[in-house]
């Protein structure tokens, strides 16, 4: 079990989802040093296609931010 503090999580919210605009926050995530964890869409009532994704990136190392 980790110690408290030792991962660094990061959120970044995509509008819209695009291929594109997805592909581009992931890889920039990954040169800034982040480890992918999940993505979660969000959808409108009626709708298939997601109004806006949220990606969730972590980093190891108490008191360090990847790719700062």
């Amino acid at each position: 079990m980790k110690e408290r503090g030792e991962t660094l999580y990061k959120v970044v919210e995509v509008s819209p989802v695009t291929e594109e605009s997805l592909e581009e926050a992931l890889n920039d995530g990954a040169a800034e040093g982040w480890g992918f964890e999940s993505i979660h869409f969000v959808t409108r009532e009626g709708s298939h296609r997601p109004a806006m994704a949220y990606l969730f990136f972590t980093g190891g190392g108490a008191g360090r931010r990847p790719g700062r």
